[in-house]
C-alpha cells in the first residue's frame, strides 16, 4: 500500500555468516527483495537497498571451535561466500555490511547504552548452565545428549534435529557440554531484558488496528504472539563473541544476538552514508519495508519496532515484512547440517549463465502462502518450456526474420488490422495487473502477467506467420514484425525485475537504451528504421544429464544419512529387563546345535522351517528370521538354541525350542554363535 511516500528503505534479513546461503534463504528473502527493488528502480522511485551478514552469536562460536580456528576466521570466510554468490545472481545491494564491523559495535552498543541510561531495561538474575571444566557459561546449542523424544544421542539443548522436536536444556538426558564433555551445573547469573509487555497494547494497535493489509501468515503470527502474552526478552548473553554489553559490571558479556543484530540496518546505512542516514531512517516520508523469512516474523514485527519505539528519537517503523513461508527440496525439508540443500554459490558453478533461471523458477515457485516445494524436474521443465519454448522462443524469431527480411532495420508499422490492435491492446491490462501485484507483493502473480506478455507475443507471430506472408506481402509481414518488437522491448521492461541478466541481453540485442517502466504497452518503443544487433539465444535447453548429476549428488546424500541412521538405530540399545534370580536363570537349558536343513515354510515371508541335531536328538525348530539369512546360508551353521523352551505349533509345524538372537536397535538380528566350533549338545551357562 503507498501511502505517498518520497522513498522506500528495503532491507533484507541478515543471512548467519556460518554457512552458504541456500536456495530456501533466495526464495525467502533475497529473490523477491530484489525484484521489488528493479521494479521501483524502473519506476523512477528513490530507494535504499540495505543488508549484510549477521556474525555473532553461539553457531558461529562452535564452527569455530570445531574448525580449530577464530570465530572471525569463519565470518570473514562465509561473508566473501555469501557476498559473491549474491552478486552472481544479481542480487546487488547497496551496500552488504556486517555486524563485525567497527562502526556497528559503536551503534550497537550506544544504542544499548541509551535505552540503559534511560531505565528501559529489567535486570533478572537466573541459573543458567555452566561448564565448571571450561569455566563458561553454556548456551543451549553448546549442551548435547540424549533427546528424551526419539532416543537420538545427538540432541541439542534447544532441539533435536532428528525428530524436530524443541527442547530445554533439562529435557536432555545425560547432558554434556560441547566444550569439555563435563556434566554441565547450574550457576546464577544476572541478565538485562527488555520488557517486552510494557509495549504489548502499542503493538496491538499499531499492528492489529493499523496493518491489516499485511500478509495473512504474518498478521496472524504477530496477533497468536501478542494474544498469548509478552514476556521480557534478555538481551545480554553470557559469551566472548559479539558487541561487549558497554557496562560496568558486564565483563564477559555480550549483546545478544537478536538484539544486536536488527540494529545492523542502521549501521550498514550509517557505514554508506554517514551524513545523511537520518533521511532513511527518521524521516516520516520514508516507507521501511522488511524482506523476512517466517521464522523471523516475530524479531521484525515485534522484538525490533519495540526496541525503536523504546529508543524514541523519530525512528521510523516498518510499513509492510512481507515474509514468506519455507521452501523445501525435492519432498524434504532444507537441512544445512545433514547438507540436503542446492547452495547458491555452487548453483552459479554448475550452471553458469542461467542465473536467471533460478531467479524465474524460485519466483514461480515461491513460497509465499505456504510451504512450497524445488524439484529439480520441475527446475527443468520450467526452463525449457518456458523460458526457452515461449519467451525465448518468441524474441529469436522476431528478431531474426527483421534481419533476414528488412536488414535489421525495425520496419514501419504500416496499416494495422484488428488482430494487431487486439494483441497490443491486451498489453496495458496486463501491465497494470503486473504493477498491482508487485506493490502487493503477490511476485508470482506478477511473474505470470510478464510471462503473459511473451505468451501473448509467442501466440501472435505463429498465428500470423510471417514468414509465409513474406512471399506475397511484404508490407504486412513488416506490420506484423513491427508489433512483435514492440512486444520484445516490452518483454526488456516488463521481465528486467525478474531475469535482469536475460533482459539487459534483449536490450542489447533491440539496441535499447534506457527503457523505463511507463513506456511498457507505449506501442512506439523503437521507432522504424531503429537497427538491431545480431540476435542471440536468450535462453538454452537444460539437458537430463545435468538434472540427473542434480539429483545424484541428493541422492547420495540421502542414503549416506540413512546409512548413518540405521549405524545409529543399530547402537541403540534396550533397556535392561527386571531382575531375576539364579534359580531362574539354572532353569534355562541352553545348548549349542547345528543346522542341518532349511527351508522356507510355505505362504510366509519371515519364516524358516530348520532341521537341527542338538547332540542330544534332531529336531524342528521354526524360527521368524527368512528376511535377514535365506535357507542356503543357514545350512551347516553352529547357532545356541534354547532346548528345553515348551513344544509350540506354528504354522501346522510343532517347533522344539529358539535360536538365540541378538537384536539389535535398528530391529535387525543376528546369531549368536560360538567363537569357536565345539560338540552339538555343549551347555551355555
Amino acid at each position: 500500500m503507498e501511502k505517498n511516500f518520497k522513498r522506500t528503505l528495503v532491507t533484507c534479513a541478515l543471512p548467519y555468516a556460518n554457512g552458504p546461503v541456500h536456495i530456501g534463504h533466495l526464495a525467502g528473502v533475497y529473490v523477491p527483495a530484489d525484484i521489488y527493488v528493479r521494479y521501483l528502480r524502473l519506476r523512477g522511485r528513490e530507494v535504499l537497498y540495505v543488508c549484510g551478514s549477521d556474525e555473532h552469536g553461539v553457531p558461529i562460536t562452535i564452527k569455530a571451535r570445531q574448525q580449530g580456528c577464530s570465530p572471525q576466521d569463519i565470518v570473514d570466510r562465509y561473508h566473501n561466500i555469501i557476498n559473491d554468490s549474491f552478486k552472481a545472481l544479481g542480487i546487488n545491494f547497496d551496500i552488504y555490511g556486517r555486524t563485525s564491523s567497527k562502526v556497528h559495535e559503536k551503534n550497537a552498543a550506544a544504542f544499548f547504552r541509551k535505552l540503559y541510561d534511560e531505565g528501559k531495561f529489567v535486570t533478572r538474575e537466573s541459573e543458567q548452565f555452566y561448564d565448571p571444566e571450561a569455566k563458561t557459561f553454556l548456551a543451549d546449542r553448546y549442551i548435547v545428549g540424549t533427546c528424551p523424544k526419539c532416543g537420538h544421542e545427538g540432541a541439542y539443548g534447544d532441539q533435536c534435529e532428528h525428530c524436530g522436536s524443541t527442547l530445554s536444556p533439562e529435557e536432555l538426558i545425560n547432558p554434556k557440554s560441547k566444550l569439555s564433555g563435563a556434566e554441565p551445573v547450574k550457576k546464577k547469573t544476572t541478565h538485562w531484558y527488555l520488557p517486552l509487555q510494557d509495549y504489548e497494547q502499542w503493538l496491538r494497535e499499531w499492528i492489529l488496528e493499523g496493518h491489516k493489509e499485511w500478509r495473512s501468515n504474518v498478521y496472524g503470527q504477530v496477533k497468536s504472539w501478542l494474544d498469548g502474552g509478552l514476556q521480557p526478552r534478555a538481551v545480554t548473553r553470557d559469551l566472548d563473541w559479539g558487541v561487549p554489553v558497554p557496562v560496568e559490571g558486564a565483563e564477559g558479556k555480550v549483546l545478544y544476538v537478536w538484539f544486536d543484530a536488527p540494529i545492523g540496518y542502521i549501521s550498514n546505512t550509517m557505514e554508506l552514508l554517514p551524513d545523511s542516514w537520518e533521511k532513511w531512517w527518521k524521516s516520516p516520508d520514508t516507507r521501511l519495508v522488511h524482506f523476512i523469512g517466517k521464522d523471523n516474523i516475530v524479531f521484525h514485527c515485534i522484538v525490533f519496532p519495540a526496541m525503536l519505539k523504546a529508543y524514541g528519537d523519530g525512528f521510523i517503523l516498518p510499513d509492510n515484512v512481507p515474509a514468506n513461508e519455507f521452501l523445501n527440496l525435492e519432498g524434504d525439508k532444507i537441512s544445512t547440517s545433514r547438507g540436503w540443500a542446492v547452495w547458491a554459490h555452487e548453483y552459479v558453478q554448475d550452471f553458469p549463465g542461467k542465473e536467471d533461471v533460478l531467479r524465474y523458477v524460485l519466483t514461480a515457485n515461491a513460497p509465499e502462502t505456504k510451504d512450497n516445494d524445488f524439484s529439480w524436474k520441475e527446475f527443468q521443465t520450467r526452463n525449457n518450456s518456458e523460458l526457452v519454448a515461449i519467451f525465448g522462443n518468441f524474441v529469436n524469431r522476431a528478431i531474426v526474420l527483421t534481419h533476414k527480411y528488412f536488414s535489421g532495420l525495425v520496419p514501419p508499422v504500416g496499416e494495422l488490422q484488428d488482430v494487431d490492435r487486439q494483441t497490443l491492446g491486451e498489453i496495458p491490462a496486463l501491465k497494470e495487473s503486473l504493477e498491482k501485484n508487485i506493490e502487493g507483493f503477490r511476485f508470482r502473480e506478477a511473474l505470470k502477467d510478464a510471462m503473459s506478455i511473451a505468451r501473448l507475443g509467442n501466440k501472435y507471430i505463429s498465428d500470423s506467420e510471417p514468414w509465409k506472408i513474406a512471399k506475397t506481402d511484404l508490407a504486412r509481414t513488416g506490420t506484423i514484425l513491427n508489433v512483435c518488437l514492440q512486444i520484445c522491448a516490452d518483454l526488456a521492461i516488463a521481465f528486467e525485475p525478474f531475469t535482469p541478466f536475460a533482459c539487459t541481453r534483449l536490450k542489447g540485442m533491440l539496441n535499447l537504451d534506457g527503457a523505463e517502466w511507463d513506456s511498457l504497452g507505449s506501442q512506439d518503443i523503437l521507432e522504424e528504421g531503429h537497427r538491431l544487433a545480431e540476435p542471440e539465444l536468450l535462453f538454452e535447453k537444460i539437458d537430463d544429464a545435468a538434472i540427473q548429476k542434480q539429483l545424484d549428488r541428493l541422492d547420495a546424500i540421502r542414503a549416506q544419512k540413512e546409512a548413518e541412521a540405521k549405524a545409529e538405530a543399530a547402537r541403540k540399545v534396550a533397556p535392561a529387563k527386571e531382575e531375576c534370580s539364579f534359580e531362574d536363570f539354572e532353569k534355562m537349558d541352553i545348548r549349542t546345535a547345528t543346522v542341518l536343513e532349511a527351508e522356507r515354510v510355505p505362504k510366509t515371508d519371515k519364516l524358516l522351517k530348520l532341521t537341527i541335531d542338538t547332540g542330544l536328538d534332531k529336531r524342528v525348530i521354526v524360527s521368524g528370521i527368512a528376511e535377514y539369512y535365506s535357507p542356503e546360508e543357514m545350512v551347516g551353521k553352529q547357532i545356541c538354541i534354547l532346548a528345553n523352551l515348551k513344544p509350540r505349533v506354528i504354522r501346522g509345524i510343532e517347533s522344539k525350542g529358539m535360536i538365540l538372537m541378538a537384536k539389535q536397535g535398528d530391529g535387525s538380528m543376528r546369531f549368536i554363535t560360538p567363537q569357536e566350533c565345539v560338540v552339538n549338545g555343549a551347555q551355555i551357562g
